[in-house]
């Protein structure tokens, strides 16, 4: 049984007297059908219900327009001349009830469209039953009764431009959008990691500036991409020309201009205008930057990728690709979980032992807390970084991401349905 209904009446006329009937007649069987069950009941329609009448009202009337009346209030009614507009809003009341069965009732010839905004706005997380909706207006308003096969490539893009513009039209949540830069990186570059304040993502664990979209998770991309747009546009890169690293908790380089591999924790590269940015929720991003060979990299590093060496094999892929010298590599480390928050079990703990006892705290309790940024640091001396240039225990950037949720996003902290920030950079060009 599903567990939210909407009821699409899009495009009719719902503010004519001799449709109260019809429209009663078919709401009360949804309400008679779903409403035990159902979570929510709701109306999508582009202008207002109401029985409008030029005159007197006879009892059949009057009795049709107050049962109407009544039976409307027991309905969600959103109403927009805009579908985007209309669905977001509905999605918006479907996830704070955290619902994810819902039923469509939709007219038949509108079915196709209807499924066309639902793929851009909503992920996996939903699952939608279709039923075709009866409804023969007086006048006979449902001209097509059958249904359109498929979306051209036109009518996709309009509906991918009315989403996007609707999603440009929200406000930022939480505050506005902040990045976090420091002077140790040259001015050649662009470059900074994201806070959780600016965005339009609305879900509490994803609010607001989320920066990834998963079949797992609420957040659908183009909303993703539209918090992307407004760090392009704030920062100053081409988001057309971003890349997102394809984390797999290990050590593998995408060395850019040769082959993608399938995942990766770190890329390079020295292409101008091009933005590559690592994820993190807990795990470091990591940005690295070379001023005299004109080239950076960024890397994931959980405590999986730290004790893999994937910051050293960002550094040395740079080293090999760009004939950077390790004491030109400038590394920053971006925010993520501290040791005050962060434990594994001891038998992972004592990899991060080995590589110095400072790294571990209660290291004889069965789960002891683990300090990544200590341990990442150490790496990168021991393979060469200059320790003057790793910048770690700097202003915002060493803040818990566990402990601030005002700033930050959190694994450790919100479970799986956690929001992403990233740390990014670019040459500019």
């Amino acid at each position: 049984m599903a567990e939210a209904v909407l009821i699409d009446l899009f495009g009719l006329t719902l503010n004519s007297q001799k449709n109260c009937p019809t429209l009663l007649k078919t709401l009360d069987a949804v309400r008679s059908h779903h409403a035990a069950k159902a979570k929510l009941l709701c109306i999508m329609c582009c202008s207002n219900i109401s029985c409008e009448s030029n005159g007197d009202l006879d009892t059949y009337e009057l009795e049709t327009t107050n049962g109407l009346s009544a039976l409307l209030r027991e309905f969600e009614i959103v109403s927009n001349p805009s579908m985007a507009a209309s669905l977001y809003t509905i999605k918006q009341k479907i996830d704070e009830k955290n619902l994810s069965s819902i039923k469509v009732m939709v007219p038949m010839h509108r079915k196709t469209l209807m499924k066309a905004f639902i793929d851009q706005l909503f992920t996996d997380v939903y699952n939608f039953e279709f039923e075709d909706l009866q409804v023969t207006w007086k006048g006979g308003l449902l001209k097509q009764s059958t249904e359109i096969s498929m979306i051209t490539t036109q009518e996709l893009e309009a509906i991918q431009n009315e989403i996007e513009t609707y999603l440009r039209s929200l406000p930022a949540l939480k505050g506005e959008l902040t990045i976090l830069t420091t002077p140790l990186i040259s001015d050649i570059f662009i470059h900074g990691f994201t806070t959780r304040t600016g965005g339009i993502s609305y879900i509490p664990t994803l609010s607001s500036f989320n920066l990834f979209s998963s079949s797992k998770r609420r957040d659908p991309r183009v909303v993703v991409q539209e918090n992307l747009r407004r760090l392009g546009s704030a920062a100053g890169f081409n988001v057309k020309k971003f890349y997102r690293i394809k984390t797999d908790h290990a050590n593998d380089v995408w060395v850019m201009g040769r082959k993608e591999p399938e995942s990766y924790d770190g890329i390079t590269t020295n292409q101008r205008g091009v933005t590559i940015a690592a994820l993190g929720a807990d795990c470091i991003p990591i940005i690295f930057a070379d001023p005299v060979k004109k080239a950076c990299g960024v890397a994931h590093s959980g405590w999986k990728g730290t004790l893999l060496g994937v910051a050293m094999a960002t550094v040395n892929a740079m080293i090999a690709e760009y004939g950077c010298s390790l004491e030109d590599i400038i590394v920053i480390l971006g925010p993520s979980v501290g040791p005050c928050c962060f434990t594994l079990p001891r038998e992972s703990a004592n990899a991060f032992h080995n590589i110095d006892p400072e790294c571990v705290r209660l290291f004889d309790s069965p789960n002891p807390y683990i300090d990544i940024r200590k341990a990442t640091r150490i790496l990168l001396e021991q393979g060469g970084i200059l320790p003057q240039n790793i910048q770690d225990q700097i202003q915002d950037l060493n803040l818990c991401t566990s402990c601030h949720p005002e700033k930050f996003f959190s694994h450790v902290r919100d479970g799986l349905n956690f929001g992403t920030q990233i740390g990014f950079i670019s040459i500019r060009e």
